[in-house]
């Protein structure tokens, strides 16, 4: 395909016409269709690509959607590409592209295009300053100010857009390009006349202010762009629009020193903002973001206006208290978008980060009075917020909460038997944040106290709901043994989930003094595992559910299997059903720990069909989604900062994937070979994360997957080889050294679990092995792991399948290659196998006349200092035995310990008195 005529190369109507079609292509809803034009459109060289994407975004009988998908592809192509691609082009190309550039932004009639014009232009000219700060585009920032000297309004937008995009175009800035840039901003922040400039224009100066974070000396000089970029802000706040007050929120958050001329003014505009119910929940939030964020950045500054920070106190008080009073919240399935950016959770934090910038000299006596105000108030919210006000201020305020800390404790146990369900919850969560703020005095003098508290509220909530208990209250009950029957009523659901996570706190913190209440409280907490679909219940029974299981593992095998019928439904539905990532990854790795002790047979047939259509849909929804945030990357709003999204997107899949893994190796491990016609359900998945197509964490689970069948399966295993034959020879040469571990820990499982079947397979695996462990940076942080894998790989071979491999030329070299640092596992593997080769008196490892064993005897002290000898495994104590056999003879010995450095010898001492 040849080039477009629209920089200087002509092309057909024909190849235009190909080229439009396959931009088309890219947008269609058809998955194969985007994938196939993804693969063409990756394959056309970078100059075709540059004029070809220019053309289609000029011309506008081409269709929005491909002049779109065209100006998308140009800027990733002259951002992440550039230095692929624009060095490259031939120079009258280079000028062509800038000259047209300019005359699209300039021509340009529809205004969503334009902006995408202007977003182009900013990144090319970001790309042609150099290091050394001298601009190669002239004509660009020409244009830009000609476009501000001039009297088209659009032309400003344009000049100011990109100068908001990427302030530092100026490049080198002497005392005359500053004048330039301080006169065009003040002349469109002062403009009365077009809205739309002046907040245009106030981003663009806050821009150019961070991006000279370092220029304090600048800061004077633009400081009386101030008062315009203040006014700014609250003439476009009541205009609905919060991006300059974000960009304060910046400015405070990297530059507090450039408010400092115009501090009060700042404050007093974020304090009424921040009082002002007419804006949104987010607007006063992120006024209030304003006075907190200088708290932490600014604390010198901010406690010369103490009596500003006295004023906003009741507002943050205010917004703790503006909660939802909804009967039936404790009933709803998932949080509402809304809660989680909800004035009550944001004014919570904010309080907790003032005081920790402020300190509690100055925020305690603020605050103090406010909040038992609140306390004593008849009205639950006011109660709920004075709690939650507590906790937050904890960790600030905590030297000068000390001497009234019995006072305080006191007054919180009170409303662990307030009438409102939500405020016993808030006393449970200021008790837990109270615990962690004045930890470890909290727990030895209060523990007794709190603990007994908390399970009477448990306790007393059941009473009061069996007394009032009908038959359309939505009781649940359950059993555990021959304990009685109880239940919960959902109106107290919130603080018996609350106080439950409490109590797994508390008996994570005092482990072995927890004991004596673990039956009491394993009582109380099972029936929350009922209620696990309540959003309120559902991270503590995540929580509770380990927990449990420990607790019944204390106290015995009849005891654990009464508690595992009770807990295996919830642990299973909640695996399907669990929206939080955080929350699905404690229930996953509780499920899979389950499993594990429980042995073979913990899940019956229901279970199983139901767990694996589970992990089906967990799998075909990574797929899915990783599709639709491909289909996001070519849309109209694409950016840097959705990209960012998307990669956080990404993580939480890749994240349940690895869980995924998890529960699939206890599967394997724990029913070997019979669980591989259930898994043959979720065969083609994990085939699919193995092609080479995917992404490399799709890659490296996938391995990891068939690593645990062959290790945990064979032989049957063998009759999946060609699934994962060439994907585990070919990823050893991955550039990602996960992916490279994975597949190594592969080829050295089939050595020793695979059986002969993989003799063959272990024979091609040898030099590719070999190739990564001699590469020139193997050994570098980054890839030491993959490597001892290899090495440890290699051992396995020579270990289990000799016939594979000549013994003789490769295990000199193995031994050459040891000791392993940093995989433990591996490294105690290999460190058996060498006792078994030194007790064997193997030729090849002891060398003629011993010469071999100082560096045996080094081996070994290394493994003793990088902890990699556990004096519990067996292997240390053959260690030791190699070491006395040396000492027998005075000379070799000495010799050997003549090599060594003090701490390596220590090592060798500390081994021999222990082992």
């Amino acid at each position: 395909m040849a080039a477009a005529g629209s920089a200087g190369v002509p092309a057909t109507v024909s190849e235009k016409q190909e080229f439009y079609q396959l931009l088309k292509n890219l947008i269609n809803p058809s998955c194969m269709v985007r994938r196939q034009a993804e693969e063409i459109y990756e394959n056309i060289p970078g100059l075709c690509k540059t004029t070809f994407l220019l053309d289609a975004v000029r011309n506008r009988r081409a269709g929005y959607e491909v002049r779109q998908m065209a100006a998308a592809l140009l800027r990733r192509l002259l951002s992440s590409g550039f230095e692929e691609v624009y060095p490259n082009l031939p120079s009258d190309v280079q000028r062509d592209v800038k000259i047209e550039l300019i005359l699209a932004v300039k021509l340009e009639t529809h205004a969503s295009m334009r902006k995408k014009l202007c977003d182009i232009f900013a990144v090319l000219a970001r790309n042609l300053i150099d290091e050394d700060g001298t601009n190669h585009w002239p004509e660009g920032l020409k244009f830009l100010i000609d476009s501000i000297y001039s009297k088209n309004v659009v032309l400003w937008e344009v000049a100011l857009h990109v100068f908001w995009h990427f302030p530092g175009i100026f490049g080198n800035q002497d005392r005359h390009d500053l004048d330039i840039i301080k006169r065009l901003l003040d002349q469109c922040i002062q403009d009365q006349e077009h809205p739309a400039i002046r907040t245009l224009s106030a981003r663009a100066a806050a821009a150019f202010v961070l991006a000279n974070e370092n220029n304090i000396a600048l800061f004077k000089d633009f400081a009386d762009l101030l008062p315009g970029i203040l006014q700014a802000v609250n003439d476009s706040c009541y205009q609905d629009d919060d991006s300059v007050l974000e960009s304060l929120v910046e400015i405070a958050d990297t530059v507090p020193k450039y408010l400092g001329p115009y501090l009060e003014d700042t404050l007093q505009l974020s304090l009424k903002l921040c009082g002002d119910s007419r804006l949104s929940n987010l607007q006063r939030q992120l006024a209030l973001e304003v006075i907190v964020t200088l708290s932490e950045t600014a604390t010198p500054m901010l406690k010369k206006h103490t009596s500003i920070i006295a004023q906003a106190v009741p507002h943050i008080l205010a917004m703790m208290v503006d909660l939802q009073d909804d009967e039936d919240w404790v009933n709803a399935d998932e949080m509402e978008e809304d809660d989680f950016d909800s004035n009550a959770v944001a004014a919570e934090s904010a309080l907790d980060r003032l005081a920790c910038g402020l300190g509690g000299k100055v925020v305690l006596p603020m605050t103090k009075e406010h909040i038992m105000q609140m306390l004593q108030s008849p009205d639950w919210k006011y109660r709920h917020a004075g709690l939650m006000a507590l906790s937050a201020i904890g960790e600030g305020c905590h030297q000068q909460m000390e001497p009234i800390l019995d006072e305080t404790v006191n007054s919180v146990l009170l409303f662990l038997q307030d009438p409102h369900p939500r405020v016993r919850a808030a006393a449970c969560t200021t008790l837990g944040q109270m615990a962690t703020d004045f930890a470890p005095g909290f727990q030895k003098k209060f523990h007794e106290t709190v603990i007994a508290a908390l399970l009477r509220t448990m306790e007393n909530q059941d009473t009061q709901d069996v007394e009032n208990m009908s038959d359309d209250d939505g009781w649940q009950f359950v059993n555990l043994g021959d304990q009685q029957s109880f239940g919960i009523k959902t109106s107290g659901l919130e603080a018996k989930a609350t106080a439950c996570q409490m109590l797994v706190y508390y008996a994570k913190e005092l482990k072995e003094g927890f004991v004596e209440y673990t039956d009491q409280v394993v009582k109380l907490m099972v029936p929350l595992l009922k209620f696990y679909f309540h959003d309120n219940v559902r991270v503590a029974a995540a929580e509770a559910m380990p927990f449990l299981l420990e607790c019944a593992r204390i106290r015995g095998a009849d005891y654990l299997s009464q508690m595992w019928q009770l807990i295996c439904d919830p642990l299973i539905k909640a695996i399907g059903t669990e929206p939080d990532t955080d929350v699905l990854s404690e229930i996953m790795n509780s499920f899979a720990k389950s499993i594990e002790v429980m042995g073979d047979g913990c899940l019956n047939d229901e279970h199983l069909e139901e767990l694996g259509g589970i992990l089906k849909a967990k799998l075909e929804g990574h797929f899915k989604n990783q599709e639709i945030r491909q289909v996001k990357r070519q849309e109209e709003n694409y950016d840097q900062q959705v990209e960012m999204s998307l990669q956080d997107e990404d993580e939480c899949d890749v994240y349940i994937l690895t869980k995924v893994s998890d529960i699939l190796h206890s599967l394997f491990s724990t029913y070997k070979e019979k669980i591989l016609p259930w898994f043959e359900q979720l065969l083609p998945l994990i085939v699919n994360l193995i092609c080479s197509s995917r992404p490399w964490p799709d890659r490296q689970w996938g391995l990891c997957i068939f690593d645990d069948i062959i290790e945990h399966c064979s032989p049957t295993s063998f009759k999946y080889v060609e699934y994962f034959r060439w994907p585990m020879l070919l990823n050893m040469r991955d550039n990602n050294p996960e992916v490279r571990q994975a597949a190594a820990y592969g080829l050295g499982v089939m050595a020793q679990f695979g059986g002969d079947d993989y003799r063959s397979l272990c024979s091609e695996a040898v030099p590719l092995l070999v190739k990564v462990i001699k590469c020139a940076n193997s050994k570098t942080k980054k890839n030491v792991i993959a490597t001892e894998n290899c090495i440890s790989a290699i051992g396995k071979i020579l270990k289990f399948k000799p016939n594979c491999v000549n013994v003789d030329e490769v295990l000199p070299h193995w031994l050459s290659w040891l000791p392993l640092h940093e995989d433990k596992e591996e490294a105690i593997q290999t460190l058996n196998f060498l006792c078994d080769l030194i007790e064997s008196n193997h030729p090849l490892v002891v060398g003629p006349n011993n010469s071999n064993l100082p560096k045996i005897i080094s081996i070994i002290a290394e493994g003793k200092i990088n902890d990699t000898i556990n004096y519990e495994d067996p292997c240390a104590k053959r260690l030791a035995n190699v070491v006395r056999q040396v000492q027998t003879s005075e000379d070799l010995w000495l010799e050997c310990i003549s090599k060594l450095d003090d701490e390596q010898q220590e090592a060798l001492h500390e081994l021999l008195n222990l082992a």
